[in-house]
């Protein structure tokens, strides 16, 4: 008998998982695929965003009917942190003569080495890594099998990119995502799950291109927020409230009481006006998300994280053209603060070179930010 276990957040299920457990069935010749909601992921930034009975009902939905699959409450009903060692401990005491599989994504290949107990888990399962055989990196075997006396199998699978944070994202911000089974959608859409109304309202000031800027711009902020530890709902609400001071005319009644720094460009303006909406009209009290709406533009010195991603994910969202836009793009990845070195001297240069005037915020974060790396160097 061969029984797997496919484990995850599920935070939504989405077609692409009902893809990847249906082809593992296959390639793998299983008698059984158990899907298993965690409780909470020890990997996992702030933990998931739906209640697990709402995850669990969803996964009921989207594998509903599907051939050797089952999905079980086993970590929801157990509790505390979804540690796979205990898991998989369970999982062998279980299916004692079974041959027992374990699916992970091969883009967790690398982190598996500082899983808890994870020569346990490779005593009670095969890990078998699920993903297009490009993402495992050249030498990976020999590695693993240095480490650990025992090799992982790969499963070759080519589907679409599909992301639940990309899903969360759009849900968010009031779209119909794609990728999510139509009966999961409806779950989703008549109990209220991960609708913002924040967000939505305040989306609704900008002009509709504005607007799917500033969805871009969550998108790409939630993206990269997990591997700079950022919780995702940070990242979320500065990427998609960022602009909400665009289109804002300074006759709007919530305005009347707001007052500008002096000596504020025209262009950086709307930064300002944006963290006071996002104060006063719409109740954010989070200091750190508020300053990175109110300094996405100009940029300062001492920015926490947050402020740095929001002011590079706004300047680098993919609708956004300019020279050397690729190559920020590409350092936007590997090194956030070399980024934002660049992306301030580009920016500083250029306005110069327009005979426009440079922010002293902006000049100011330059000079701090590149002494800081510099230092590093």
């Amino acid at each position: 008998m061969k029984v797997a276990v496919f484990g995850g957040s599920f935070d939504p299920v989405h077609l692409e998982h009902v893809r990847l457990a249906e082809a593992a069935v296959k390639k793998l010749g299983l008698d059984k695929l158990i899907v298993m909601p965690s409780y909470v992921a020890p990997h996992k930034t702030g933990g998931a965003a739906i209640d697990g009975k709402d995850r669990l009902a969803l996964c009921k939905i989207a594998f509903e009917g599907r051939n050797a699959i089952e999905v079980s409450p086993y970590e929801l009903d157990r509790g505390g942190v979804s540690y796979t060692y205990l898991t998989c401990r369970a999982f062998a005491e279980k299916y004692p003569n079974a041959e027992r599989f374990f699916l992970v994504g091969a883009d967790m290949l690398d982190n598996f080495y500082s899983w808890k107990e994870p020569d346990e888990i490779l005593s009670c399962v095969k890990l078998v890594a699920c993903g297009r055989v490009e993402a495992i990196e050249k030498g990976e075997h020999a590695r693993f099998q240095n480490r650990f006396l025992t090799d992982f199998e790969e499963l070759d699978f080519i589907g679409d990119d599909l992301s639940s944070c990309a899903i969360r994202v759009s849900l968010a911000c009031g779209q119909a995502p794609n990728g999510l089974d139509p009966k999961v959608y409806s779950y989703i859409k008549r109990n209220g799950l991960y609708e913002n109304k924040t967000i939505v309202a305040a989306l609704g000031l900008e002009k509709e291109s504005r607007k799917e800027h500033s969805i871009r711009v969550a998108h790409l902020a939630c993206e990269r927020a997990r591997s700079l530890k950022i919780p995702e709902e940070k990242a979320l609400l500065a990427g998609a409230l960022h602009d909400c001071g665009k289109n804002v005319p300074r006759s709007f009644e919530p305005l009347k009481d707001f007052t500008p720094p002096e000596g504020v460009p025209q262009p950086v303006l709307h930064q300002f006006v944006g963290a006071y909406l996002a104060e006063h009209l719409f109740g954010i009290a989070d200091e750190d998300v508020l300053n990175a709406i109110r300094y996405h533009t100009s940029a300062r010195a001492g920015m926490s994280t947050l402020e740095k991603l929001i002011y590079l994910a706004d300047l680098l969202e993919p609708e956004r053209s300019y020279p050397g836009v690729d190559a920020l793009r590409s350092l936007f990845w590997r090194d956030l603060d070399a980024c934002l070195v660049r992306a301030l001297k580009e920016q500083i240069e250029y306005l110069k070179g327009e005979k426009k005037p440079v922010y002293s915020l902006t000049e100011e974060a330059y000079r701090q930010i590149s002494k800081t790396q510099s230092s590093k160097n």
